[in-house]
């Protein structure tokens, strides 16, 4: 798939503010990754993708559920051709790995 150098946007959930900028290097179906580049939102959001990371490494995914929710309340992602409508993204230091959806996500 042509995603290589695609940059996507995560920004705070009114659009204002950058929380970065995600440099795609990586597409494994449906999951792509790349080097993230923080803006000057990520401070106010980086302990919830810290926190994230430590729960899915737990696998404690009832707390991991609250988390996610919260990162979604608080930051919108947009791909080159616009907004999309769901994601899950994992943010490390410099890399950001995430899969997306046009569509919202389907509840269990």
């Amino acid at each position: 798939m042509g995603f290589d150098g695609e940059v996507w946007c995560v920004r705070d959930i009114e659009g204002r503010e950058r929380v970065g900028e995600i440099v795609i290097d990586d597409a494994d179906f449906p999951w792509l990754s790349g080097r993230f580049d923080a803006g000057p939102a990520y401070g106010a959001v980086e302990p919830l993708f810290v926190r994230e990371l430590a729960l899915v490494r737990e696998e404690d995914w009832e707390e991991w559920e609250t988390v996610h929710a919260e990162i979604r309340r608080r930051v919108s992602m947009t791909s080159p051709d616009g907004p999309v409508a769901e994601f899950l993204l994992h943010i490390e230091g410099d890399r950001a790995w995430f899969r997306w959806s046009d569509e919202p996500f389907e509840d269990d």
